[in-house]
This record gives C-alpha cells, sequence and structure tokens, in this order.
C-alpha cells in the first residue's frame, strides 16, 4: 500500500516515540524520563569560589617529603633532621656513601629544585612546577567538586572554571537553608585524609607543648572531636591521594564508620610502616582533626582502613563521598552567594511559554494560508519536531534553561525553514508543468543541498557553543542542535513520507491551489 512506505513509517515511529517521551515532562509524572529544570526556571543556588592555590604548593612539598622518607628507609637510607618549612624541604644525609641514590631518586621529579651543601639537601619546586601545581589544583578542584556534586544525587550541577582562579557553581532545586548548608560542606570540605604516626616519646608533654616546640622536633599538635591534643609526626606515612574507595558501614556498635581501600602503593607502605611499628599508635586524620589513634597490635595487610569517631549517618555519607571523589588541593572559599528564587522561574516559564505559543500560532497560520495542504503537512512536521526535541532532551536527563527555551522558540521558526525550500522549488517545477510526482521528488532533491549546507553551518556554531560555552550557553546550544537535528528528519524524511501516501489522492483531485496555494 502506499501509505507503506518506509519514509512515512519513519515519521510515524518517530512522532509516537516523541510524544511517548514527552508526556512524563509534559504531565509533570513521577514515572518517565523527565526535563530537568535549570537554575533559572527552578531557582537554586549560585556561587563563585575562590582557590587557595598557595596551600596546593605546600600540601605537594608535604608529599614529595613522604616519598623522600619512604625512599630512604626502603634503601637502608640513614637522613637526619627531616623537616618541612614553608615550601622547602630541608634534611641531611649521616652517610655520605648514600649521595648517589638519594641524588638519582631526586633527579628522576624534573620539577625539583635540589640544592647541596656538604651532606646537607634543600629541596623545592622550580618556578615552572609551581605554576603547573596552582592550575592543577583549580582543575582538579572543579572536577572533584563535580563529581561529589553528582554522587549526591544533584541532577544536572554547572561547575566550571571562571577567569584565572574563581570556580562558578550553580545548583537548581536547591531551596530550603538545611539544604544549601550541606551542600555548602561537601563542596568545603577539603577531605585531606592523611596517616600520621604518634610521637609517643614527647606525647605525654603534648599539654604544656607549645607548637613551635613541636616544629622542633619535627611534630605537629593536632586535636580530635574532642579537644585532646595529640603530637604527631608532621611528615605522615600516607594520604588520601592513595585512596581508591570509602564506604559508610556500622561498627558492632550500630555507630557508622568510613571503611577506606588503598591503592597497591598505598597498601604497601600502609604495610611496611605497621609491621615496623606493632605496639606503637598511629592517628587517622582527617581535614587536620584527630579521628582516631588506634595501638597498632599487627601488620596491617590488604590495603585498607577505617575512620571512626562518632559520625552522624549524613556526616559519614558526606565524607565518604568527599573521599571517594578525591581530596581538594587547595582549599576553596565562598567569594559569592546568591540564591535564586523559584518565582524567577516561574515567570521566565510563563513568559518564554508564551512566545513559544505565540511564535507556533503564528508559523502555523502563515504556512496553513500560504502554502495551503503543503503548509499544513509542514505545521504536523513541525510538531513531531517539538516533541522531538522535548522526547530527546527528556531520554538523557538534559536540563532546560532559559536561554533553552529561547532555542526552542528559535527552532520553530527554523523548523520550518526546510519546508520552505522544498515547497518553493515544487511550487517552481508546477508553474513549469511538471507533473505532481515530478515536482515532489525533483523538489526534494533540488533542495537537499541547501538545506544541508543551512543545518549543518548552524549545527557546527552550535556544537562549538556547547563544548566552550558554560550554563546558559549550553542550555541554548543544546536545544538548538536537538532541534536542528529532529527538523531534518522531520522535514526531509517526514513531510516526504507524508506525500507519498497521500500521492494517489493529489493526482487525483488535481487541485493544485488546494494542495499547494498556487494557480497554474
Amino acid at each position: 500500500m502506499r501509505w507503506m512506505n518506509y519514509r512515512f513509517v519513519i515519521f510515524v515511529l518517530v512522532f509516537v516515540a516523541g510524544v511517548l517521551l514527552s508526556v512524563p515532562s509534559l504531565l509533570n509524572l513521577k514515572e518517565g524520563p523527565k526535563i530537568t529544570l535549570g537554575l533559572d526556571l527552578q531557582g537554586g543556588l549560585h556561587m563563585l569560589l575562590g582557590v587557595d592555590t598557595k596551600t596546593a604548593i605546600k600540601s605537594k612539598i608535604k608529599s614529595i617529603a613522604s616519598s623522600i622518607k619512604y625512599f630512604a628507609e626502603d634503601n637502608d637510607i640513614l637522613i637526619d633532621d627531616l623537616r618541612v618549612s614553608g615550601e622547602k624541604i630541608t634534611f641531611k644525609l649521616l652517610d655520605p656513601d648514600d649521595a648517589k641514590k638519594m641524588d638519582e631518586f631526586l633527579a628522576k621529579d624534573k620539577g625539583l629544585l635540589v640544592q647541596k651543601e656538604g651532606e646537607t639537601y634543600t629541596v623545592t619546586l622550580t618556578p615552572k612546577e609551581k605554576e603547573s601545581v596552582k592550575e592543577y589544583a583549580i582543575k582538579q578542584a572543579v572536577d572533584t567538586i563535580r563529581n561529589r556534586l553528582d554522587q549526591f544525587g544533584l541532577a544536572e550541577p554547572t561547575v566550571a572554571k571562571q577567569g584565572k582562579d574563581k570556580i562558578l557553581v550553580e545548583l537548581p532545586g536547591i531551596k530550603t537553608p538545611q539544604e544549601e548548608q550541606r551542600i555548602r560542606k561537601l563542596i568545603a570540605k577539603a577531605a585531606h585524609l592523611q596517616l600520621m604516626a604518634v610521637d609517643e616519646d614527647r606525647q605525654a608533654r603534648v599539654d604544656t607543648m607549645t607548637p613551635e616546640e613541636a616544629a622542633q622536633y619535627g611534630d605537629v599538635i593536632l586535636k580530635d572531636r574532642h579537644g585532646r591534643k595529640y603530637l604527631l609526626k608532621e611528615i605522615p606515612i600516607l594520604d588520601g591521594s592513595m585512596v581508591t574507595d570509602a564506604r559508610v558501614a556500622f561498627d558492632q556498635n550500630n555507630q557508622p564508620v568510613i571503611n577506606f581501600t588503598l591503592n597497591s602503593e598505598g597498601a604497601r607502605i600502609f604495610g611496611d610502616f605497621t609491621a615496623k611499628n606493632v605496639g606503637k599508635r598511629l592517628a587517622v586524620v582527617l581535614d587536620n582533626v584527630v579521628y582516631s589513634a588506634p595501638v597498632i597490635r599487627e601488620r596491617i595487610g590488604g590495603g585498607s582502613g577505617q575512620i571512626s569517631g562518632g559520625f552522624t549517618v549524613e556526616e559519614a555519607h558526606d565524607v565518604a563521598i568527599a573521599l571517594r571523589s578525591g581530596a581538594l588541593l587547595a582549599p576553596v572559599f565562598m567569594e559569592e552567594k546568591r540564591s535564586v528564587g523559584p518565582s524567577l522561574g516561574a515567570d521566565s516559564i510563563r513568559s518564554s511559554f508564551i512566545a513559544l505559543v505565540s511564535g507556533f500560532v503564528l508559523v502555523v497560520l502563515f504556512m496553513v494560508l500560504y502554502y495551503g495542504i503543503a503548509g499544513l503537512i509542514a505545521d504536523i512536521a513541525l510538531v513531531a519536531n517539538l516533541f522531538l526535541i522535548i522526547g530527546i532532551m527528556a531520554l538523557f536527563g538534559a536540563t532546560l534553561t532559559l536561554p533553552g527555551m529561547a532555542g526552542i522558540v528559535l527552532t520553530v521558526g527554523m523548523a520550518v525553514d526546510a519546508n520552505v525550500i522544498i515547497n518553493e522549488r515544487i511550487r517552481e517545477l508546477l508553474r513549469e508543468g511538471v507533473s505532481v510526482k515530478k515536482a515532489i521528488e525533483q523538489g526534494y532533491k533540488n533542495a537537499m543541498s541547501a538545506i544541508l549546507d543551512a543545518n549543518i553551518t548552524t549545527l557546527i556554531a552550535a556544537v562549538v557553543l556547547y563544548a566552550y560555552g558554560t550554563g546558559p550557553i549550553k542550555g541554548f546550544a543544546l536545544t538548538m542542535s536537538i532541534g536542528i537535528l529532529a527538523s531534518m528528519l522531520t522535514a526531509i524524511v517526514g513531510t516526504h513520507g507524508i506525500y507519498e501516501a497521500l500521492m494517489p489522492r493529489i493526482e487525483r483531485e488535481k487541485n493544485l491551489s488546494k494542495w499547494f496555494g498556487i494557480k497554474v
């Protein structure tokens, strides 16, 4: 049968799929794929964060010091007075014969600047490496914050670098002060996990010791959550960069704890240290707070450990997310915060909806009045196009922003553009006396190059906007891209299929004024 041509079947299937995918969003149903509204449409939280890159350099220095200490112990190299002071590391070799091994180890890292005076080493970062650490700290902060928010379950948060050292964060749907406070804590949490040895020889004097005195022994004084002081070796045994996983669990008293897993290097260092320090205490430190300091009873293999310390379930969950997503190399701080009210979103949606409906009605009327039934066929393709845009966005859980709605409104006008070109080509051929069937086939063929050129160039621009834009620009580019692809499908395939299905009737009636709005 004529109506069973493949173009018509494809069009019907696409139309039905678009309608089915759109229904949950249009009717606001709980089940099924739905479009998420952006910050500007449903309200939420807008934040501009700064990054303390100087701390990232200090963390890098401390990590290098840990590597030097482990390398020396692993290779039986005797070193003395290993200290971290600001942005430099100093230590002294006790055996000059070990200098070659140490020099070869330090030379592997091209970002280190090493100075020697006799057997005393001073290690710092090169200026180029410092800049590299700062840039990486900002990039890592963007990735880490985005991972934390994704794992927290927020829909389509916007996290992007802004300027040289700022981070833009937009969170749609955050409406209560409690939600806002929890999110801010999750974002700002450094999640810097360190396993640090307790200085057993001097721990008894910790309450009377000043930080300056502790520094003389290469120690640091930290408190636990109850205010008790611990004297810890400043250079950690290992840190959170070696954590591969962290999960909430419950101990024998049904209290929340966090079980963490280390990578192979961390597991080896952890196992070696616990084997050599049986009977001594190892402090589990998170963001400079001691959570526990258990006595090592035996070598701990397997590369796993536990953080306990009176967590609530919510706290444990958020800390586990922070550990899994990685520690912030540099602390972030709030520079600007704005709460966007949902009333703005309601006004925006109402205005955009009025614009969309108005534009749609005017286009539909113009096409019918100017092209007759051919215009009505183009309008059917336009309706399919709108359902397809909404359906595809819902299927992939895309976020609809105010500029995105502007993109849909613009797509309404662009969607019929292809059919205008096709209809004009068909009308030209009909005026020349070509048969209806041949005019339709030739009209689509002649219009194809112009349609492809116009849509592909616009699509390229939309893709570039999406790749390099942020927030609202991405929303506009997304709806434009989907709209262009959908309009090419509905205009080129859909309307052609409808013409083929209706061809017997068009040829039988021979009323070109009715069908194409012309008199021949």
